[in-house]
């Protein structure tokens, strides 16, 4: 049986799909730079304004777990025209925006597309490329997901130092624009079996994901004890544990979570989902750092994180090529021992009176970690599952990748918030750059401790054959 669809111009149809989602991806973290200008345009806290990225990655939670069916429903031009449509009205709404609710509905809207847009480009991808050329294509999908929310704040730092965060909008606007016209040309590889929509699995993981991520987010400015805190919580785990149980007695679940049966693809999600959580929790945390603390304007913010995205950029079709010879679990291994020492060396380094340098450094161990380890984990796991489940997979570990995402910014906020809180109780509010400087710090021990996580996953990667053929 052949392991992929034959399509004309497959090359074309995921470079289409990869800038798609790098758009998306971007989209994450864009608004990281510009949260301080934000804060102060429309008067807002800071545990306000990180809801313009948690609420971006909230709605993917709850809306990638569709894209089993989706893909099952229409077909793969309809999906992609669907989704850059989509994100542009969002984007064009965000970039008009006169009031936060507006540029939060803008936001919000855009993230649907980006919903949509996501697990296609991985279940399509593929589909169309062999087994054995999916290392090196993997490689750049790698590049794609970790450079999208990476170079989100140095990007978004360079339009806003020559005019204003409204302009991020207007940038995605138009790449999604010239993307449309050559999604009109997209060939279909999707069966269409239009199968039953179950509206009660619909309603679990939308409760289930949203008041996970809501009651994380929340933290941020209120107590655990109070009640709009902790209710979220419970009902989102019990509704996520209710969702698990009908997705294994109905026939044709909405997420397939027997894929979690396959050892080493639960074992490649949860080192994806540790990834994503440690690249979006230092996405928001280095520009306030940068901005707010060692008092850089957005442009020079922008450009120090420069040399790490560099790196990254360099190392993905490295590690991507040499996939298919070494397999992930040298890889995985390495990586996380990297992000480990650059968590640890944040903690160590970061006060109100760091040298930049150091940040810098710090920042590029962590992205070599990275590039070594976001690949290799989701093509692992990937390639553990038969062709039948590829929708599945792609949707369940997607779904998981953006909760971890939308956990990591709530989380990252909380800490920080926490932090300050503690250094103000016990030294007063005299010097903001100090207190900043502190909660960042503490903020930092949520990444060690994950990278300490994905360092022990990693122990148990073992190579499957196809990988290393």
């Amino acid at each position: 049986m052949e392991s992929h669809v034959q399509v004309k111009k497959p090359k074309t149809m995921a470079a289409i799909l990869m800038l798609g989602a790098f758009i998306g991806l971007f989209g994450e973290t864009a608004l990281n730079m510009a949260l301080t200008n934000i804060m102060e345009d429309f008067s807002i806290s800071a545990g306000t304004a990180q809801w313009l990225t948690t609420g971006y990655l909230l709605v993917l939670a709850i809306l990638v777990p569709l894209s089993a069916y989706l893909v099952r429903w229409f077909t793969t031009r309809q999906l992609v025209v669907a989704a850059l449509t989509i994100s542009s009205l969002g984007a064009l709404l965000a970039a008009l925006a006169p009031s936060f609710a507006i540029l939060l509905i803008g936001r919000l809207i855009q993230a649907i597309g980006t919903g949509i847009f996501l697990p296609l480009m991985f279940s399509v991808i593929l589909l169309i490329f062999p087994i054995q050329k999916r290392g090196s294509v993997m490689g750049i999908v790698g590049l794609v997901i970790t450079a999208g929310p990476a170079l989100g704040p140095t990007l978004s730092g360079l339009i806003i130092s020559a005019s204003s965060w409204h302009y991020i909008f207007a940038v995605m606007v138009a790449l999604n624009l010239v993307l449309l016209i050559g999604a009109l040309k997209m060939e279909n590889v999707s069966d269409i079996t239009k199968p039953k929509i179950d509206v009660g699995s619909l309603l679990l993981s939308t409760i289930a994901f949203g008041g996970i991520i809501y009651s994380l987010s929340t933290l941020a400015e209120t107590p655990f004890a109070e009640p709009i805190v902790w209710i979220p919580l419970l009902a989102g785990a019990a509704a996520l544990l209710l969702f698990i149980v009908r997705q294994l007695k109905m026939a044709q679940p909405m997420v397939n979570v027997r894929v979690f049966k396959y050892p080493m693809f639960a074992l490649g999600t949860l080192l994806m989902v540790i990834t994503l959580f440690v690249i979006l929790s230092v996405a928001i945390l280095i520009p306030i750092y940068l901005k707010s603390v060692l008092a850089y304007t957005s442009i020079a913010a922008g450009l120090l994180m420069l040399p790490a995205n560099l790196l990254n950029i360099i190392m993905a079709p490295i590690v991507g090529s040499n996939f298919d010879r070494v397999g992930a679990r040298i890889f995985t291994r390495t990586g996380f021992a990297f992000v480990t020492v650059a968590a640890i060396g944040f903690l160590a380094i970061l006060s109100a009176t760091t040298p930049v340098w150091q940040v810098i450094a710090a920042l590029c161990v962590l992205f070599v970690g990275i590039s070594m380890t976001i690949m290799p984990a989701q093509t692992h796991a990937m390639n553990q599952l038969p062709k039948n489940l590829y929708a599945d997979g792609s949707a369940a570990m997607n779904t998981l990748t953006q909760v971890a995402g939308a956990a990591g910014t709530a989380i990252a906020i909380t800490l920080f918030t926490a932090g300050q809180k503690n250094y103000i109780a016990e030294f007063g509010a005299a010097n903001p750059a100090e207190f900043l400087a502190s909660g960042t710090h503490y903020a930092f021990y949520a990444v060690l401790i994950a990278a300490i996580i994905g360092l022990i996953g990693s122990l148990f990667i073992k190579n499957n054959r196809a990988a290393v053929q």
